[in-house]
């Protein structure tokens, strides 16, 4: 099976966790079978693979994200990174022909594309196998799979089936309704338009050159920028007159909101948090380094993190994207394919980072015009690399590096340093790899 999850959007809806970095599908507030935490893109690799363990699983994601996707999945993966947003029908062209250039998949295979950050059950990923099989017989151009409602939904578009059988011939599709509209839809057996698309892998690749002038996947690649904003909904789907839908019955639930996720996540509470018997139906996420008391709360969500702190009403946190976005801080987190990346401290000429690498990983060598950076190694060992000249570092030694010269460092061990940043231009810009 050849599946591919859409990874995108910043997921200011979960803020102060997510941000333009960290989308909500990289936030670890699930877990495991062995009761370690998880985050939504781990959850759903490995419920892809224990339904088919030969699944070849590729994300397409944007440079932004490519970093905290390798941390969390190492290379277990496939990455296709869109150069810039452009929707998501460049985004499967792109992918698709990822997938064939790149990768070798043969044009006959079929492909399934699906979003990265559903909260499904197993049973989800084993109905996307069987529209694999669907798109494998080719009796249609696509096969989509639908969701049953379990209310009529304002919030997503509606698929309407010829028949209320598992497996129909779509006979229109919908916009979004209002809830009375969307009884009328229910009552015609319609189902929500999850974004979940079957193809063989030689349609898509097609569709994209009739649409599209370019000659492989590197050459789409590089004229990206130059391509129309345009949803695979608009370009195919509607355009196509040969379309099945598979019903899925199950469990799914889009948990875009802090209201959603509260009823997923696995605790109550993460972090230090202290909740006191008369808080009722609350959940607290703290990631920072102090503790959080909760008294008499009721239906609330308390998060906090480097970048600002929440306390809402759960049913009021789905109205906050607007107030978010008035909110202009610099991430203060990420996840780097070497490790994470927190931001302690900011002032007038200098900017304090933790840097947490993990054993046998390593930075680019690279470079800062305009800064000084001074590390101080906190714990573990490595090997530090300054205008090519090696040394070993341990807890303790302290690394000065004068703007201009070339460094990077490998972690020998989990290897956690204290890095003081000083300039009066102090930008993640700044910064030329080599």
């Amino acid at each position: 099976m050849n599946i591919i999850l859409l990874s995108g959007g910043s997921g200011k809806r979960l803020w102060p966790l997510s941000n333009d970095v960290r989308s909500k599908q990289f936030i670890k507030l699930f877990k495991n079978e062995k009761g370690e935490y998880e985050s939504m893109v781990q959850r759903v690799y490995r419920q892809i693979t224990k339904v088919d363990p030969e699944a070849k699983v590729t994300i397409a994601t944007s440079k932004s994200q490519a970093s905290a996707i390798k941390n969390q999945l190492g290379e277990n993966v496939s990455i296709c990174v869109e150069p810039c947003r452009r929707d998501t029908f460049p985004a499967i062209a792109l992918a698709a022909n990822y997938l064939h250039d790149v990768l070798g998949v043969k044009e006959d295979e079929p492909v399934v594309v699906c979003p990265v950050d559903p909260y499904v059950e197993d049973t989800y990923y084993e109905a996307v196998k069987e529209l694999a099989e669907l798109a494998q017989a080719g009796n249609a151009g696509l096969t989509l799979m639908g969701i049953e409602p379990t209310y009529p939904s304002e919030k997503y578009g509606y698929i309407i089936p010829e028949d209320g059988n598992n497996v129909s011939a779509v006979k229109e599709f919908k916009e979004k309704p209002d809830t009375e509209t969307a009884k009328k839809y229910l009552a015609q057996n319609a189902l929500w338009n999850a974004g979940i698309f079957a193809f063989k892998l030689g349609y898509l690749i097609d569709k994209a050159h009739s649409m599209i002038d370019y000659k492989d996947y590197q050459d789409m690649f590089d004229r990206y920028d130059q391509m129309t904003k345009i949803s695979f909904d608009y370009a195919v789907v509607e355009k196509e007159p040969s379309i099945q839908v598979l019903r899925y019955s199950g469990d799914w639930k889009d948990v875009g909101t802090w209201n959603m996720m509260a009823e997923v996540m696995a605790d109550k509470a993460k972090g230090k948090a202290i909740m006191d018997e008369t808080c009722e139906n609350t959940n607290v996420v703290n990631e920072l380094n102090i503790p959080i008391l909760c008294m008499g709360c009721k239906d609330m969500i308390i998060a906090a993190s480097g970048d600002g702190i929440i306390i809402s009403d759960k049913e009021r946190s789905g109205y906050m994207k607007p107030y978010v976005e008035k909110i202009e801080t610099a991430a203060m987190f990420a996840e780097k394919s070497w490790g994470t990346y927190t931001v302690v401290d900011v002032q007038n000429g200098s900017m304090t980072v933790k840097v947490s690498m993990k054993g046998g990983e390593s930075m680019s060598y690279h470079m800062h015009h305009h800064r000084d950076e001074v590390w101080t190694v906190v714990s573990g060992k490595g090997i530090v690399t300054i205008d090519g000249e090696k040394q070993d570092v341990k807890a303790g030694d302290v690394v000065t590096i004068k703007a201009g010269c070339k460094h990077m460092v490998e972690a020998v061990t989990n290897l956690d340093i204290v890095e003081v940043q000083l300039g009066d231009e102090i930008s993640v810009d700044d910064k030329e790899k080599f």
